[in-house]
């Protein structure tokens, strides 16, 4: 993991199996940055944090949120917020195990690699391996940024990846009257479309593509660096950076497979006498919303705990029946 920092240390639960991890971003941007500057001198051109009805410059600490609906301004102080309920679980909680293609790729939002962050990596190959053999995809529950989220645990390569997803009512729906009208091909005209589409088949390399305008712009910067076409700007730069860290410890991994499926089987007995079964796919994750206990951005000290894991385990086992 050169050049890699952890964003958060947790674990992933399911069960009374308890898995440490430590998350990494696995996606960076490319991209260049660029700055404004007045073009007359190269000044840089910074934006400021103004009032618009006393027209001072307001600091961070005496600025509130506020939500308009385009009629009203609800204005949401800090002491509002805070009274939400902030998530700040260490914990990625699997809710169910779903085939993997009943996934859509459109609801896939940013990704993060997990690492064993424990001594012995076995609960994490052992969950990798499942996974594989199953051909299943872990739903989770999580918390970034003190909001739950939802998730895809599956694997890639070696790695477990935890994909971020959106809420269903995130995805918009495609409506377009120009898809109703009816539209007449031809066999001929199919054929000679699928004979373009065999023309340029070929297998999907990442690495053969390049992005072009991001190469050409970084060597018109250092052309006009090597031709002296330059100011100094030394004072328009800052840094900063965060790091996490830490790792947690994991149960005795048969006891916690064990006593998992004896109290999966023990639940499934019991939902069988009593108001009804539990509900398969949306229903069950929609129902696990309110269940799951996510995790935060920054720093921890080790994993969530045993105890804290079988009473949230059980807890969700029993309300699931």
């Amino acid at each position: 993991m050169e050049n890699m920092r952890a964003i958060w240390t947790g674990a992933i639960t399911f069960g009374l199996v308890n898995v440490p991890v430590k998350v990494y971003s696995a996606t960076e941007d490319h991209d260049i940055s660029l700055h404004q500057v007045h073009d007359k001198d190269g000044g840089r051109i910074r934006y400021q944090r103004r009032c618009e009805i006393c027209g001072k410059i307001v600091d961070y600490e005496h600025i509130d949120k506020a939500y308009d609906d385009g009629e009203s301004t609800v204005i949401l102080t800090s002491e509002d917020l805070k009274s939400l309920p902030e998530e700040k679980s260490r914990e990625i909680n699997v809710v169910e195990f779903v085939p993997t293609e009943q996934i859509d790729p459109i609801m896939f939002d940013r990704s993060y690699f997990l690492e064993p962050a424990s001594k012995s990596s076995k609960a994490y190959a052992l969950l990798r391996r499942t996974l594989e053999e199953t051909e299943r995809t872990a739903i989770v529950h999580f918390a970034l940024r003190q909001k739950t989220r939802l998730g895809a645990l599956r694997v890639r390569g070696d790695v477990l990846m935890l994909q971020a997803l959106l809420w269903d009512d995130e995805v918009r729906e495609a409506s377009f009257p120009s898809l109703d009208e009816r539209v007449k091909i031809s066999a001929k005209e199919l054929e000679m479309s699928e004979a373009l589409v065999k023309s340029f088949e070929s297998d999907f390399e990442p690495e053969q593509f390049r992005d072009d305008y991001q190469e050409q712009l970084r060597e018109l910067i250092e052309v006009k660096l090597k031709k002296g076409d330059a100011v100094d700007t030394e004072e328009t730069f800052g840094q900063s950076a965060k790091d996490d860290d830490e790792g947690g410890e994991v149960l005795d991994l048969m006891e916690a497979l064990r006593r998992s499926v004896e109290k999966s089987r023990a639940s499934g007995k019991a939902s069988a006498g009593g108001s009804g079964a539990r509900k398969p796919g949306k229903a069950t994750a929609e129902k696990a919303q309110g269940q799951a206990k996510p995790a935060p951005e920054d720093d921890a000290d080790g994993a969530a705990s045993t105890n804290g894991t079988r009473k949230k385990s059980a807890a969700r086992r029993t309300k699931s029946a």
